[in-house]
This record gives C-alpha cells, structure tokens and sequence, in this order.
C-alpha cells in the first residue's frame, strides 16, 4: 500500500509516503483518528503544537497497537517562537505534552508569526535562533529529522547558509491548481523533501468540474485523484480526516495519471478563494 511505502530523507530517516493530517480535529476526535487510521495501515500522523491536539495525538499512537517505532510523527514548532529560549522551551513543552521520548520530526510552522504573515519581515535572526534550537534538540536525540513549513526561496536560504544541520523537508500548500512548481523545485534541488497540506485544496476541488470529470476517468475519487498528482510529483501528500471510510480511500492511490492528463492538471486554473479556510492560507 502506499500509505506504508516510504520516502528516504537526506538524513537517512525514512517517511512514509502519504500522512494523516490532524488540523482542526480536536479533544478525544484526534485520538480516535489516529487509531482508525493505524488500524487502516497509516504509519504517518502530522500534528502542530498550533493544533492544540497534541497529547490526543499522541494517546492514539500509544492506544492503536502499532509499535512507536514504528510509527512517524511529526509536529511543529508554534510560528511565534523566534528566539532560541522559547523554541527550545516549547519543544521540551511537546515532548512533555505528548509523554514522548522522541518525536520523529518537528519543523517550524512558518517562517513569519501569524499576526505578521504576509508583512515584509522575514523574521530571518528569529527564524535562525529558531532553528539553532531545533539542531540542538536533534543532536541530543529528541528529534530525530528537522524541517521547515511554508517557507519561499528567501526563507530557505537564511538558514540553509547559517545551519549546522540541514532542513529535509519543506511542508507547504500543494494541490491541483495551486502547484508552485518553482518553490518544490527550489526546495528539491537542495535536497529537501516537499510535504504537500490540503491536496484536495481545502475541499474546494470538489467544486472544479474538470477534476471531477477526470477522476471519473480513472474510475477514482477527487481527493483520490489529488493526492495521486502530489504522489506523481515525488511529494508527501498530508491528506486530513477523522472519517474511517476517508482515510481508507485516501490510502487506495495505487494507480497511475497518465503525462497527458498530469500536464492538464498542472495548467487548471488556479483556486482565488478558500472559501471558510481563506482566513488561514498556509496555517495547516
């Protein structure tokens, strides 16, 4: 299955192909999808300390019979943290929360704080002091990868020229209509991997028409048929839902876009309103 298939990153870790995302699933809701999700053979979870669901998080890792080792998490650091002292204390404050001795991976949620995205600083001082807590979380093993979420090209760079440790992913939004070929090139040239959010678009792909109509020709699903063109493009599809019967035909991608019709998906017209999810853009 492909959900159980994996990626290698370039610290030797390896990641399995498609996640469970958890933004938005909250209280006993996030613990229970874990284990469904466990139970249809994810091994992948994706949570945030902004999600406020991590403790459920990890009590459905504990309760749903997988070995830990076995299983990858992965949370974030809280985009407001830009000094080293506050990274490094909400870190410990994860490890604490969950009742983990490790984390697989943790990655800062944003290269801005919230209440700032879209200004023009890029918080590059705080994002490196940021960072700097984050190698040393690694080199004392409580993390075993480190990455980055919703960084552009500037942000890449600000710390790929000061790190000792290298990021290896970038997680950012990547979907049909909204593919930003030249970040995800950008990303993978320097050896990250790129983890793609929302990949039915916040659900707004269920809306597009031309999408619906090729999934029909595939005699598959439109959240099917996305998180397949994210696969197709050598990402990590984060796909979220607490629904059992979704997860299960979220897993089922084992099928193959012809380069034809991924060339028509790459030119769609791009989405120009989230809809209820516009307010966070890049938050998951």
């Amino acid at each position: 299955m492909m959900i159980q298939e994996t990626y290698t990153l370039s610290n030797g870790v390896n990641i399995p192909k498609v996640g469970l995302g958890t933004w938005m699933i909250e209280g006993s809701d996030a613990e229970q999808a874990v284990i469904e999700a466990a139970k249809l053979g994810y091994r992948h979870i994706d949570t945030a300390q902004d999600y406020g669901n991590e403790a459920e998080v990890a009590a459905g890792l504990k309760a749903c019979g997988v070995k830990r080792e076995d299983m990858f998490l992965t949370t974030k650091l809280a985009a407001r943290y830009k000094d080293y002292q506050g990274a490094a204390e909400a870190i410990d404050g994860s490890l604490e929360r969950m009742g983990l001795d490790y984390i697989d991976m943790m990655i800062i949620h944003s290269p801005q704080p919230w209440e700032s995205f879209g200004s023009d600083d890029r918080f590059f001082e705080g994002n490196r002091e940021a960072w700097r807590a984050l190698e040393d979380a690694h080199k004392a093993g409580k993390i075993r990868a480190i990455g980055l979420s919703n960084f552009a090209e500037q942000d890449l760079d600000n710390i790929l020229e000061s790190c000792s440790v290298k990021p290896v992913v970038n997680q950012i939004l990547a979907h049909v209509t909204n593919t930003p070929t030249d970040l995800i090139n950008y990303s993978q040239d320097r050896g990250l991997l790129v983890e793609a959010f929302s990949p039915v678009g916040h659900g707004e792909l269920f809306k597009n028409d031309q999408i619906a109509e090729m999934a029909r020709k595939y005699d598959v699903s439109i959240p099917q048929l996305c998180i397949r063109y994210d696969l197709q493009l050598g990402l990590l599809p984060l796909p979220k839902t607490a629904n059992p019967e979704h997860m299960k035909n979220n897993a089922d991608v084992d099928f193959v876009i012809s380069d034809d019709d991924m060339e028509a998906l790459k030119n769609l017209d791009p989405i120009r309103d989230y809809g209820d999810a516009s307010a966070f853009p890049v938050f998951q």
